[in-house]
């Protein structure tokens, strides 16, 4: 079901910044403003919303009947079979609804080889949309608030739960696996991203996307875990230790820990985003690890894990009531060891509220 409120802002958006059309592939950008998103594939498809408040979609015969179906709307259909391609079809619409050298903005759901194919045979000015439709949803209701704060709750319930599970012997694999699991136990709709379980001398990798280590005594890993509760997306970091803490590893932790609430704290309503950043990064800096602290302080949180504000230097973005984001400082010394904590912020009227209550002491397990 289409989402007039959002979709009515988005109309006003493109109007003032001189969008004429946006063209949509399957994303959350969709979910969010139809209720729903198609199986993403190889195949082109895209809802392409006029600026004044017009839409149609182009979309591959085997996935036309569900978009009808979904979409509960009278609805213009361009459907292509796989026999023509989607060139055709596609430029087709565009032509029929005078888009020939108008502004049109692209979202991520639109593979880049489909793009290039569209553009060499369709004389328009495309442009990249993607930072329209995060402005889209960069204010959250109270509602949307209310639904993260449970995203949250059940995100610190899983850690506490996953960090019971941990004991030498288990592997990543097995860790990862646990926490998807009580994320569905405890009522979520499932996860947001795949879980990070990052031990040894993974933890040094901010991303590290394997899992067949096996855990071992004096073990550092970084859990990096969240859920989707009704649309909304939880995110949260802790580091455990285990069967002990250095003293090296106990000075990071505690600098980590000054730098993570030393954002917290930055978090103010008119501030920019740059400030909150340079706050966090100042602690870190000061302490002589300011070359191990390679990521940006946030990122943006809501329908999408990753979306609008960026916490990070060079941003002029100032924060208001609504917005929502991580605050997770790290250093990642190569080959030795990483740590990170991380919690969600929601900007209120009263300043920064931390949804995450996890306890940040230090974690023996």
């Amino acid at each position: 079901m289409i989402n007039k409120k959002y979709m009515d802002k988005l109309c006003s958006i493109m109007m003032e910044k001189e969008i004429d059309a946006l063209m949509m592939g399957p994303s959350t950008d969709l979910k969010f403003l139809l209720g729903y998103s198609p199986l993403p594939d190889e195949r082109f498809q895209s809802f392409v919303l006029l600026k004044e408040n017009d839409f149609f979609y182009i979309s591959p015969q085997l996935t036309a009947e569900e978009i009808e179906e979904k979409i509960d709307s009278e609805l213009k259909m361009y459907t292509w079979g796989d026999h023509e391609g989607f060139v055709g079809k596609t430029v087709k619409a565009l032509k029929e609804h005078n888009l020939e050298s108008k502004t049109i903005g692209i979202n991520n759901g639109i593979l880049g080889i489909n793009f290039i194919d569209i553009k060499n045979n369709f004389d328009g000015n495309f442009i990249n949309g993607h930072k329209v439709l995060e402005e889209l949803r960069i204010i959250k209701d109270k509602n949307e608030i209310s639904l993260m704060r449970k995203a949250a709750e059940l995100a610190d319930i899983v850690i506490e739960r996953t960090i019971e599970f941990i004991k030498p012997g288990v592997t990543e694999k097995d860790i990862k696996e646990k926490i998807e699991e009580y994320f569905l136990e405890e009522g979520a709709d499932g996860l947001s991203f795949t879980p990070i379980v990052a031990s040894g001398k993974n933890n040094s990798k901010p991303h590290y996307a394997e899992d067949s280590r096996v855990i071992q005594e004096k073990d550092i890993i970084i859990l990096d875990l969240g859920c989707k509760y009704k649309g909304l997306c939880s995110d949260m970091s802790r580091t455990v230790f285990v069967g002990g803490v250095t003293e090296e590893e106990r000075k990071v932790y505690e600098i980590i820990r000054e730098s993570n609430e030393a954002g917290e704290k930055a978090a103010q309503i008119g501030v920019t985003s740059e400030e909150v950043d340079n706050a966090a990064r100042k602690v870190i800096k000061k302490a002589g690890y300011g070359d191990y602290f390679i990521n940006r302080t946030g990122h943006g949180i809501g329908y999408s894990v990753h979306e609008a504000p960026d916490i990070v230097g060079g941003s002029k973005v100032k924060l208001k009531p609504g917005m929502a984001f991580s605050i997770e400082p790290g250093i990642y010394i190569p080959n030795k060891f990483g740590m990170r904590i991380e919690d969600i912020v929601v900007m209120t009227e009263d300043g920064p509220e931390i949804l995450n209550k996890f306890s940040k002491e230090i974690i023996i397990k």
